[in-house]
């Protein structure tokens, strides 16, 4: 996964395994998209903290296409092009919930541990 372009190799957030599969879930879980869409909404949704490659984005979609959290269906897009669109299952939304109270709990526990102390 690569990250904001301008900012130095040590600046850059890089992204937990399994981490993709779940912006991908939560993204999906507002409305069907493509590729490119989830990318852009990624990237809009992180003040451009995250900024997804197709190298990293496509394969994250397949797996989620073999666990069957998302489905595709090919459709026009609005400017002509046809594109996959990947819309969010039953199953994946409950994975979605399952992996959300995850993050949470990591969340808080490294705030714990990076709190100042005192």
């Amino acid at each position: 996964m690569s990250t904001v372009d301008d900012l130095s190799e040590d600046d850059r957030l890089e992204l937990l395994q399994g981490t993709l599969e779940v912006l991908i879930l939560r993204c999906l879980k507002l409305q069907t998209n493509h590729a490119y869409g989830i990318s852009q909404f990624l990237q809009q949704q992180s003040d451009r903290e995250f900024q997804v490659d197709n190298g990293s984005l496509y394969p994250a979609l397949q797996r989620l296409l073999q666990r069957e959290w998302i489905s595709a269906q090919w459709k026009d897009s609005p400017n002509g092009r046809r594109a996959r669109y990947y819309t969010l299952t039953p199953s994946g939304r409950k994975q979605l919930v399952k992996a959300t109270s995850k993050w949470k709990r990591f969340a808080v526990a490294m705030a714990k541990v990076l709190a100042p102390e005192g």
